[in-house]
């Protein structure tokens, strides 16, 4: 599909495509000086919604650009970009060595914006639901399973809570949100690091299966008694509540920028720029906060097309940033947004 704009649903990709692709990408035309410029990419769900409305604001004014994105999930994004059958790739869980090491042209990852995981809630008449770190880490290790339990009454007194069982959401496609939320779970429960541990498709031992960050918040949305993990933005978008969580410090805090960026804030962003803060310390933190990345060549088959994806990873980080926060993002720190700068020569041609 050749289109100047996607729909919202798929547009987590278009700023995937910033990143453009590789110089075997399949499907990407060399381009003709003065002609439009191809970018296909696939990827991640969860920045889809502000990556939507950078590309708009970017196709405005460049029009010879043209961006093909599909929102695919983390891992195939991955996959995608080590097969070359696209031109960028975007993910939450950012890429291993090893499969760095699969790509002979070699891959430069950019952190673009950064998100909250919450625990999204369908219950009829409860509102500001607290959830304890034993809590949620045994919803997901299906040991929790009705909203009386007692690990979720005794933090919630006076709430009106049904004696309805737990219907866990879980994702259906190798996501870098399940990841992210599946490392955290690893970080704050032995016995989940042991049994499930951290994966972009964890085996869950409960749940029903969703695709997508949307499919996830619809399935929400339309089931009673439903609990899952999905993008801040999707929750506020579509209006779901979401449940204040236990952090490290003990404290009960809901997603916002301010805890978000506290989070981040409590780790650094290496050479690499690959960062994760699996259960940050500060008392004002949320405790599941993500950067999420693209995923780009470090070369590119024509000149036209690497200047295109330059300047688009480069709006990203500049202009993007000022759309994050509105669509329930965090803005990124000025220090990564200068790395991350930085970076973006490292993209070359051949």
């Amino acid at each position: 599909m050749r289109l100047r704009l996607l729909p919202a649903i798929l547009s987590g990709c278009l700023l995937s495509a910033a990143c453009g692709g590789g110089a075997g990408a399949s499907g990407a035309e060399p381009n003709r000086s003065g002609g439009e410029v191809k970018l296909q990419g696939a990827g991640a769900s969860f920045p889809a919604p502000l990556y939507n409305k950078w590309f708009k604001a970017y196709s405005a004014s460049h029009q010879n650009v043209v961006v093909d994105y599909q929102s695919v999930g983390s891992g195939s994004g991955v996959k995608n970009v080590i097969d070359h059958t696209v031109d960028f790739g975007a993910s939450d869980a950012a890429m291993k060595p090893e499969d760095m090491a699969r790509v002979p042209e070699g891959v430069q990852l950019f952190p673009m914006t950064a998100g909250s995981i919450v625990l999204a809630y369908n219950l009829q008449g409860v509102e500001g639901l607290k959830l304890s770190r034993k809590a949620y880490s045994g919803v997901f290790l299906g040991k929790v399973t009705r909203w009386k339990d007692p690990l979720i009454a005794g933090a919630n007194p006076g709430a009106k809570l049904p004696d309805l069982p737990i219907n866990v959401v879980v994702r259906a496609d190798s996501s870098g949100t399940s990841f992210v939320f599946s490392q955290h779970l690893s970080a704050i429960s032995d016995e989940f690091g042991k049994s499930v541990g951290a994966n972009t498709m964890p085996n869950w031992p409960v749940g029903t299966k969703s695709k997508g960050n949307e499919g996830v918040t619809a399935s929400l949305m339309t089931t009673p008694g439903s609990i899952g993990y999905i993008e801040y933005g999707y929750a506020k978008t579509q209006k779901v509540p979401m449940a204040a969580l236990e952090n490290k410090s003990g404290k009960y805090v809901e997603a916002s920028t301010a805890t978000g960026q506290a989070a981040l804030a409590s780790v650094a962003l290496p050479d690499d720029m690959i960062a994760w803060a699996k259960d940050p310390e500060p008392a004002d933190a949320y405790p599941i906060v993500t950067y999420t990345w693209l995923i780009c060549y470090k070369k590119y088959a024509t000149q036209d097309k690497l200047e295109a994806m330059q300047d688009l990873v480069r709006f990203g980080l500049t202009e993007g940033q000022k759309d994050a926060e509105s669509l329930g993002y965090i803005p990124l720190p000025e220090g990564v947004v200068t790395k991350a700068t930085m970076a973006i020569p490292k993209l070359a041609g051949q």
